[in-house]
């Protein structure tokens, strides 16, 4: 029996290269109007955190995944503490207490547990790999990873952040996808989550005084701008409905780098980081958001081919989290831009410009490469099989 050496994924590490210049360009053009000065500021800084993520990927990558199986529970329980710390101790910034202060630095600890859930969800579900679970074997399972997944569901939920909430809840429906739980028990959690949707629509419609209890003023006003951006187009549906025009102003072929009326403009706000895409949208037009959506693409399938291509079931579902992490990401961030869901403030991950977002992918990331190297693979010599 040999062994093949396992080689670096190539696709994904172009993937990443293509994208780093994507997000040079856009960051670039979508922030001239905030700095006259120097127009390269936040380019220049955008280099730097990629830098340092590039390097955090590299030194996570070189780790062997393997270890952080037995220090998963410390680490989810490091993350809670840090909610904790926030939901006491934060700094208030943006309407919105999501940071820790430690002198010039600050740390948002959602972005961590994003990770950590990752890494602890996947020693829970390790425990039942290989297996395709009954219904009545699904639930103790199903409970336990709804029940590790709630308490920072809530917690970034009232800093408010709605955004990563989602995000937390992607990563565990990800991974139950990616688990043997029962199929029939898959379909109830999803028509319970429709059932809830139906029931905070009969709270608004009904019981306003509840409802607004459970969903802030300031989301609700975003649903207002999402579901009516033109009656709301100088208010709550403003970014939208700017978003909108840009995007379809760029046609096929863009309006040109640097020249897209509505993002130099200063019209559409955060182009170059929540609203990023309207900057590709408008001045790359549909054959650059095209090309943008499928280098992610590649990337998700390259990660999904690492999972399956993975001996280590420990592996197999970190990588399943990484996809759940990042595909969620693109989607909603795409889709609030042309008007499909909510504005959430989700950034586009590796995209948009700013270091904390970018620096949880490319840990994700960095677990991936780690995965990925120490996937052993064995082929038989005719004479061995003689």
């Amino acid at each position: 029996m040999k062994r093949n050496d396992v080689q670096i994924d190539y696709i994904l590490v172009i993937t990443l290269l293509f994208l780093f210049i994507y997000s040079l360009f856009a960051v670039y053009s979508g922030s001239g109007q905030y700095e006259t000065q120097d127009p390269y500021y936040f380019v220049k800084r955008q280099v730097i955190w990629y830098i340092i993520g590039i390097a955090v990927m590299v030194g996570v990558a070189s780790f062997d995944f393997e270890l952080l199986e037995r220090w998963a529970v410390p680490l989810y329980a490091l993350g809670i503490g840090l909610l904790l710390l926030v939901h006491f101790f934060g700094t208030f910034k943006n309407g919105s207490i999501r940071w820790i202060s430690f002198g010039p630095i600050e740390l948002q600890p959602s972005e961590f547990m994003k990770v950590f859930l990752i890494l602890y969800l996947a020693v829970i579900l390790k425990r039942f790999a290989n297996r395709k679970l009954s219904f009545k074997e699904s639930i103790p399972t199903t409970l336990k990873v709804l029940s590790l997944t709630i308490v920072p569901f809530y917690l970034i939920l009232v800093q408010p952040d709605l955004g990563s909430a989602l995000v937390i809840a992607a990563i565990a429906f990800s991974l139950i996808l990616a688990s043997g739980i029962s199929h029939q028990l898959l379909m109830i959690l999803i028509l319970c989550f429709m059932a809830l949707i139906g029931f905070l629509v009969y709270l608004h419609n009904s019981f306003y005084d509840i409802f607004i209890k459970i969903i802030k003023p300031h989301q609700l006003d975003r649903i207002y701008g999402w579901l009516s951006p033109d009656e709301y187009a100088s208010s709550y549906g403003y970014q939208l409905k700017q978003a909108l025009l840009g995007i379809g102003s760029g046609q096929m072929y863009g309006s040109g780098f640097n020249q897209g009326s509505q993002v130099q403009s200063g019209r559409i706000p955060e182009a170059h980081t929540d609203f990023i895409f309207s900057v590709i949208g408008e001045e790359f037009g549909f054959i650059g958001a095209v090309i943008l959506i499928s280098l992610y693409f590649i990337l998700l399938y390259r990660v999904t081919i690492i999972a399956f291509s993975s001996n280590n079931v420990f592996g197999y579902f970190i990588c399943g989290g990484v996809v759940g992490l990042i595909s969620f990401q693109v989607f909603q961030n795409i889709a609030m831009t042309i008007g499909l869901m909510p504005v959430t403030g989700l950034a586009l991950p590796l995209l948009s410009y700013g270091g904390s977002a970018l620096i949880t992918n490319m840990i994700a990331l960095g677990l991936v490469f780690s995965v990925n190297l120490r996937s052993k693979k064995y082929m038989f010599s005719r004479s061995e099989n003689l």
